[in-house]
């Protein structure tokens, strides 16, 4: 397993994490390498479906021979927490701020992504020795909302989800997001319903150049 602080800059390099959300067992493993293959190098298996165990380790399986470094997110307890590190994640995302969650990442040596939307719960997750901030939902509060949060806590790296889109992204790094985590705009579930792993890697592949413009602005 990667050092967390590898899988953070991993994270901080690839500007993306993509969200595999509700994807079948049978077709996960083709859609994050062609997602990867599309230059994402941080996945994410939400933990809110079935057989989330088998999934992640499926991907991470999958990109093992890859730089890409896999996670699972919607975790909101410390035992789903430890399931999925068990299973291969090597980050994991939540959203809501839970110490409990937290704390079982720093005893795995995983990093942890906590959900804040106020200062308060921000503070609270970096007391409780959380990583990374994820903004969520970050569409509702804008991107304006990363740099609220980085003013009075300085250095935090923020994470903004939900609501990201290519018409959108450069704002939220415009404002200083350190990555975004992105679902529908980077996962084409029409094109996994047809079995088009093509089709799955020009959207992503989309989405990749749009972050890659917004950060190199």
């Amino acid at each position: 397993m990667p050092q967390s602080n590898a899988v953070e800059r991993q994270i901080g390099d690839s500007g993306v994490v993509a969200v595999l959300r509700g994807i079948d067992e049978d077709r996960i493993t083709p859609v994050a390498r062609a997602i990867h293959d599309a230059g994402v190098g941080a996945i994410e298996v939400t933990a809110d479906g079935t057989r989330v165990r088998e999934k992640v380790a499926a991907v991470d399986r999958e990109l093992r021979d890859t730089d890409a470094v896999v996670g699972a997110g919607t975790v909101r307890d410390a035992a789903t927490a430890a399931s999925v590190v068990d299973a291969g994640a090597t980050f994991v995302l939540a959203p809501d701020c839970n110490p409990d969650v937290i704390r079982a990442c720093n005893r795995h040596g995983v990093v942890s992504i906590p959900g804040v939307t106020t200062p308060t719960e921000a503070v609270t997750a970096i007391e409780a020795g959380a990583d990374i901030l994820k903004l969520f939902p970050a569409a509702t509060v804008g991107p304006d909302h990363v740099g609220a949060l980085q003013g009075p806590l300085r250095d935090v790296r923020v994470v903004p989800t939900g609501g990201v889109s290519v018409d959108n992204v450069a704002s939220f790094f415009d404002a200083g997001a350190f990555a975004v985590g992105v679902g529908s705009a980077i996962v084409d579930d029409d094109a996994i319903a047809d079995g088009d792993m093509a089709r799955v890697r020009e959207t992503a592949t989309e989405f990749v150049a749009a972050v890659e413009s917004a950060r190199s602005g």
